[in-house]
């Protein structure tokens, strides 16, 4: 029997989140490992409070640690990530590099079919229109590496 997943020791899981987006001295995020060990440890009970969260916030920062989460789940063996495509689609137009980024990893680590045009589109979308051309990253390397994954599975 699954044992439902108690909350992670915060009071608003939709408040926002101490993490560190990149800047000039590091090209990545930083995120509170003791909270990110938590969630991927309950593996599938945490899967619905996770959805929640990205159902429900729009706190960049939030977004960002709680898809980061999930593609250390899938990483970890979690099942079921792929069934989560609808809560994932929400952001399939965003302009967040951080976003991005997650996104595309997730997106290319679950092939749901439904995910190559959007990833396409978010491809074409940031060559027509950069987001910040002093970014610490560039989003498109692992947009443009989960397109590449689809094609090639696709064979």
């Amino acid at each position: 029997m699954i044992q439902p997943i108690q909350n992670y020791n915060f009071s608003n899981p939709y408040a926002a989140t101490n993490i560190q987006f990149p800047n000039r001295q590091r090209n990545y995020c930083v995120f509170d490992q003791q909270k990110v060990d938590y969630f991927v440890k309950q593996k599938e009970n945490a899967l619905p409070y996770l959805a929640s969260i990205l159902s429900n916030s729009n706190n960049e920062a939030q977004i960002t640690e709680t898809l980061y989460i999930m593609d250390r789940m899938i990483d970890n063996g979690t099942k079921g990530i792929d069934k989560l495509y609808p809560v994932f689609s929400r952001f399939n137009n965003t302009k967040s590099p951080n976003i991005q980024t997650f996104l595309a990893g997730i997106y290319r680590k679950t092939q749901v079919p439904d995910a190559f045009g959007p990833l396409v589109k978010m491809l074409i979308q940031n060559s027509l229109q950069p987001t910040n051309l002093n970014q610490n990253f560039d989003p498109n390397e692992e947009i443009g590496g989960a397109i590449l994954s689809y094609i090639k599975s696709a064979k």
